[in-house]
């Protein structure tokens, strides 16, 4: 479990997936603000849905390449001729998916609500939905990669999936910057875990089915 998982965190920085994440967020922040204006209180309230916008995108960048290149390859296969369970597979891909892209995210977040004029306790809401949030995020992204693994156009498939199914995520994360109860921070965590339990089995499930 250990190896996959490291192999999966190796393969997300030499590709350069997991660094593109981080950029492709931080961009957004960039140009949101140009997009806004100089309105310092509306940056403010509309930051947080916008870089929750930016992570759920960040999070779909690499869906292409978590499960169909070791489909394609027989990777898979192999390691289910070394006694390898699918699900056991899907969850170490579900840790180096997360680990490749969860914690930098939470890294640029800092300067990217810096961008957005966010004050303090608004940053800190953020990166505690992303804490809670960004697991939910990989599982999604883990499982609809699976689901369209061997697919034609599985890209534009994978994106047709996932935006509808993360709307529960992407409600309560920018639901947290508003007020300052943890109201929408149980929901999130709630659904983000849930999410992380289920997607072991359904990304195996689809894995054993493309294998045969």
């Amino acid at each position: 479990m250990i190896a996959l998982t490291l192999r999966e965190i190796r393969f997300a920085a030499s590709s350069g997936h997991a660094l593109l994440s981080v950029i492709f967020f931080l961009l957004v922040a960039t140009l949101f603000p140009f997009a806004i204006g100089p309105d310092t209180p509306l940056l403010a309230r509309t930051g947080g849905g916008a870089l929750w916008i930016a992570a759920l995108l960040a999070a779909l960048l690499p869906i292409e390449r978590l499960v169909e290149p070791d489909r394609a390859s027989g990777i898979l296969d192999q390691l289910a001729v070394r006694g390898n369970s699918d699900e056991g597979v899907a969850l170490a891909k579900l840790i180096g998916h997360w680990l490749s892209f969860g914690p930098p995210l939470m890294l640029a977040a800092i300067p990217a609500a810096a961008l957005m004029k966010m004050p303090a306790y608004a940053l800190l809401r953020l990166e505690l939905g992303l804490l809670a949030g960004t697991p939910g995020l990989a599982a999604l992204t883990l499982m609809v990669g699976a689901i369209v693994a061997g697919l034609r156009s599985n890209g534009a498939l994978a994106g047709l999936l996932m935006l509808p199914l993360a709307v529960p995520i992407l409600i309560f994360g920018a639901g947290m910057g508003e007020g300052r109860d943890l109201a929408a921070f149980k929901l999130l965590a709630a659904v983000s875990l849930l999410l992380v339990a289920v997607a072991p089995f359904i990304a195996g499930a689809a894995i054993k089915a493309a294998r045969d």
